[in-house]
């Protein structure tokens, strides 16, 4: 079972939709907890350090075989977490700032200024000595739209946003929010985004760390008669 760990329930249907088209056979469950992102917000990452580390731990105590933060601001805080909660804990952009890291020019998208740097950093790691030139660039009053619940507006802001880079290789969209936005732009720089890598990248995770599936023996071998349909975990 993998554990996502979300800022806000509106990732829930896009995770579910994610594992139902490319990981049908594995369950989910999704922790909601809003709090976090706010106090992150205010007083920095390091601030909710502790509430996380419990969240994280509290799932694999659940029975959770990996867990997945899907927020980026949040996310450095919840890799640090893995060693106390025994289970592998990934952060939902590394696969993506990873990809971005290949290229030179690199302009990094968010809604949320608090995103901004432990964005960056992370492309920054994933160069591993390279030295990519990073810009950012914050939505002004996208985030504003996403909590009065216009997920239009605040997509059309990101694309727009997108559309006006120039001087660029890759566009990152830094928060799991924003991705649906790179299918409403017209721009020819590659748009990357972060739920899809992301999910495999977890669900790769908690396939290794947890049980062989109900369709194959200890072996690895496929198992006979019909196996009992994989169920989600409800929303928590």
């Amino acid at each position: 079972m993998l554990a996502l760990l979300h800022t806000s329930p509106v990732h829930v249907p896009v995770f579910d939709a994610l594992r139902d088209t490319h990981h049908p056979a594995l369950p989910l469950r999704h922790l909601v907890h809003e709090d976090l992102l706010a106090r992150a917000r205010r007083d920095g990452p390091d601030a909710v350090a502790a509430a996380v580390a419990d969240v994280i731990a509290g799932a694999a105590a659940d029975g959770a075989d990996a867990v997945l933060c899907t927020c980026s601001t949040i996310g450095g805080v919840a890799e640090a977490a893995a060693g106390r909660a025994g289970v592998p804990v990934l952060r939902v952009d590394r696969p993506m700032c990873a990809a971005a890291a290949r290229a030179e020019r690199v302009m990094i998208v968010a809604t949320v200024a608090s995103t901004l740097e432990p964005t960056a950093a992370l492309v920054r790691e994933e160069a591993r000595g390279r030295e990519p030139r990073l810009r950012t660039l914050v939505v002004e009053d996208a985030w504003e739209r996403f909590e009065a619940g216009d997920r239009d507006g605040y997509l059309d802001a990101v694309a727009a946003a997108v559309e006006g880079v120039r001087d660029a290789d890759v566009v990152v969209l830094a928060q799991a929010s924003m991705a649906d936005a790179a299918a409403r732009t017209r721009t020819a720089l590659p748009v990357l985004s972060s739920p899809e890598p992301g999910l495999r990248a977890a669900a790769e995770a908690a396939l290794s760390a947890g049980p062989a599936p109900a369709d194959t023996t200890s072996d690895g071998t496929p198992a006979s008669g019909p196996q009992p349909p994989v169920s989600p975990h409800p929303v928590a």
